[in-house]
């Protein structure tokens, strides 16, 4: 059979449908050059968003149903605009139909649109003509989760109208005042009253220390997103089984109300579980996530089933009711969980929350799932206790929390959200300098239409849960929100994989839209390779970005610091890096090395190292920050105290930016040395696993924070600097 004539060939299908979904054909190379996606990474990539590619036929039709999709809807699922910005909404009829369309408000209120007189254009659809009408709607709707219906004759529609801050304003105030704060890995803040790791009573004192005596207006931690339901659990705070709830490991028991009211043996049981682990509290031995939470749970279980006064009983009703299906699932998840290693052969049942499986299974797990919602509650109301300790010591944010790029795919998330999250698909990064296999980050991606058509609550709620006691959220690779690589299973390598774009609109705007209705402020993890584009389009929607001082270089060597943005949290270093005092000593070249993860001989890396230092320690000497007597790598190790005056003339660097927000690592405030995590490694490094300790390898308790010499020399140069 002849060809028809103008056929377009099967890549040129393949490439017209991933351009459709926004999957890009290409992306840049590490080394600048445009590297093309291989088309069995892109049949992948788009069968795994639920599309038919494999044959020419599959691609047609694939193409041809992905172009007319819109037009057989009335309205799309969700509309998402600014406020006081123009907006319409696309609605398809046969034409010369006049429809009416409401508004209903998110206050209860509703309100008839006008119909416009004729529509925007007509098209055939499947033997049938259909027109699309662009109803404009109101000016000045309110911020909000708004509906809109429409009714004509026999037909209609609905879908979720979402109106988001042109800017989130929640930092404006940053202008006038800047903050500095405090940056902490939670579990490794420990008191003389931890059970061996630190929780959120350690937090709050923490804040009340670094708020109350020099200032400080924020503290930003790890992740707190909840692990597994029951030891062992995942050490890492970026790998949780869901993001929208807590991690119970972080509660102090002693502080759950009901605790005081344990009958005489409970309580005793209690308190020698707590001394059993204090001694862990003083040793520098890798943290024991798994010892501390087993001793919690048990005695956890006690405190539940205390009888509680009618009015936390009613509290605990309150909380199970807002918080809605999603607690009930994240629940039943983790009762099931409790009982079901990954793999069980039931699991193949227990398909989801609502499957049979699971309904037949909650008449015996029902105490279970109240349980573990009643954890969540005690998280809740101990986090509400952190922020207002936070603002009670004067702080202006507070707590501000950390959101990981995504979920463990044996977890709760990818259980209970498996209808907004892609299969098969794997989230990282392509090949860069550093990583030359590129990366992969073992979670599954949201699926950006499934997402739409869901009206994005997943993603709203997991959104406003960690913002609901918090002055803040970092996001986590907040690139992101705006395209993620996405890696077919069963990938050669990471480098296998495309960049999917997603709805930045929408992804940014409910965002902002929750920040701003939490009175929060957002900060961007925009570090990386990306588009030009992207910082200027965050900036103007009032989210902020992320400098870190080694990282900020021009063509010219370390840039200046009145050049540092003015919108962003700036600091001397990160948690995927040592500490500063260990950084100076070329720790992360040695670590590097001694786990084979250099792609070059050591003495050039060590020599790179060296001369980037120095580069950035030369900048310091020419402002009068550090004299000239103070030698980095290139000649020779620093001594004694001069690793902790060149780590105060770091941030009196930092100090001389115009960034809003500046942070300092607790572990740089003591004089750690060990990094906490050290990218391209699992188990060939504690990662996550490193107690906070002082130059001497000693751990550091909160209780000595205000009579350590470094911290309070340090915390005043902030303090008198801002």
């Amino acid at each position: 059979m002849s060809e028809k004539p103008n056929a377009l060939s099967a890549p040129d299908l393949l490439h017209q449908l991933a351009d459709f979904h926004k999957v890009a054909t290409t992306f840049t190379g590490w080394d600048g050059s445009e590297q093309p996606v291989s088309d069995s990474t892109l049949r992948s990539v788009l069968s795994a968003m639920g599309l038919a590619t494999g044959s020419e036929q599959d691609l047609e039709r694939s193409l041809a149903e992905s172009k007319t999709a819109a037009w057989k809807r009335v309205l799309p699922p969700t509309v998402v605009v600014r406020r006081g910005k123009p907006g319409t909404v696309p609605v398809h009829l046969p034409p010369g139909s006049s429809a009416q369309l409401t508004l209903h408000l998110e206050e209860g209120s509703a309100q008839e649109l006008d119909w416009p007189s004729a529509p925007v254009e007509e098209r055939d659809v499947d033997g049938a003509a259909v027109a699309r009408t662009l109803v404009p709607l109101p000016a000045g709707l309110d911020l909000g989760w708004h509906r809109l219906e429409v009714h004509c004759g026999d037909i209609s529609g609905s879908a979720v109208l979402v109106v988001t801050p042109d800017r989130l304003d929640t930092a404006d105030a940053l202008q006038d005042r800047r903050a500095w704060g405090v940056q902490a890995q939670l579990y490794s803040v420990r008191s003389s009253r931890s059970w061996g790791i630190g929780d959120l009573t350690d937090l709050a004192d923490l804040a009340a220390v670094a708020g109350t005596d020099y200032d400080a207006g924020f503290v930003l931690i790890n992740p707190l997103h909840a692990a597994e339901p029951v030891p062992p659990i995942e050490p890492s705070p970026y790998l949780p089984t869901t993001r929208r709830f807590f991690n119970p490991l972080y509660i102090r028991v002693e502080a759950v109300p009901e605790y005081a009211y344990l009958p005489d043996s409970q309580r005793q049981a209690a308190e020698e579980a707590a001394r059993s682990l204090y001694p862990a509290n003083t040793s520098s031995a890798e943290l024991d996530r798994d010892a501390s939470y087993a001793a919690k749970l048990e005695v956890l279980q006690d405190v539940y089933r205390v009888k509680r006064s009618p009015s936390r009983q009613k509290q605990f009703h309150a909380f199970t009711a807002d918080a809605g299906q999603g607690l009930e699932n994240f629940a039943r998840w983790c009762a099931l969980a409790e009982e079901l290693a990954p793999g069980a052969p039931e699991w193949a049942e227990a398909t989801g929350p609502e499957s049979d499986y699971v309904v037949s299974q909650l008449p015996r797990l029902q105490d279970r799932i109240d349980f573990f919602k009643w954890l969540q509650w005690i998280c809740d109301e101990q986090l509400e206790a952190v922020q207002r300790a936070a603002k009670k010591a004067g702080m202006g944010i507070g707590v501000i929390h950390d959101l990981a790029v995504g979920v463990h795919p044996s977890g709760a998330d990818a259980w209970m959200l498996r209808d907004v999250l892609t299969a098969g698909i794997s989230v990282g990064a392509p090949p860069d300098m550093f990583n030359q296999r590129g990366q992969d980050w073992s979670q599954p991606p949201w699926h950006p239409g499934r997402l739409a058509e869901s009206g994005y609550a997943a993603y709203r709620d997991m959104i406003r849960t960690i913002l609901r006691h918090a002055g803040g959220i970092r996001v986590d690779h907040i690139l992101g929100l705006i395209r993620l690589w996405w890696i077919p299973q069963g990938a050669e390598s990471p480098g296998e994989g495309a960049y999917v774009y997603y709805d930045h609109e929408a992804m940014i705007g409910i965002l902002a839209l929750e920040a701003q209705r939490a009175g929060a402020v957002v900060i961007g993890e925009d570090l990386g390779v990306f588009e030009p584009w992207v910082q200027e389009y965050l900036a103007e929607r009032g989210v902020m970005g992320t400098s870190i001082l080694w990282f900020e270089q021009t063509e010219d060597g370390p840039r200046a610091p009145e050049d540092y943005r003015t919108g962003a949290l700036t600091s001397v270093n990160t948690h995927d890096l040592p500490p500063t005092a260990g950084y100076l000593a070329g720790e992360h070249v040695n670590l590097r090395e001694s786990l084979g993860l250099l792609n070059r001989p050591v003495e050039e890396e060590r020599k790179a190292d060296s001369e980037a230092q120095e580069a950035v320690l030369d900048a310091l000497r020419q402002r009068g920050l550090l004299p000239e007597s103070v030698a980095g790598q290139v000649a020779g190790q620093m001594h004694g105290e001069e690793v902790q005056q060149t780590v105060e003339a770091l941030h009196e660097f930092i100090l001389q930016t115009p960034s809003v927000l500046l942070g300092v690592a607790l572990a740089d405030l003591v004089g750690e040395k060990k990094t906490q995590n050290q990218p391209g490694t699992a188990d060939e490094y504690p990662n996550w696993r490193i107690p906070l300790c002082g130059p001497d390898g000693e751990p550091v308790l909160l209780d000595d924070l205000e009579r350590n010499d470094r911290f309070r020399s340090l915390a005043a140069l902030m303090q008198k600097g801002i």
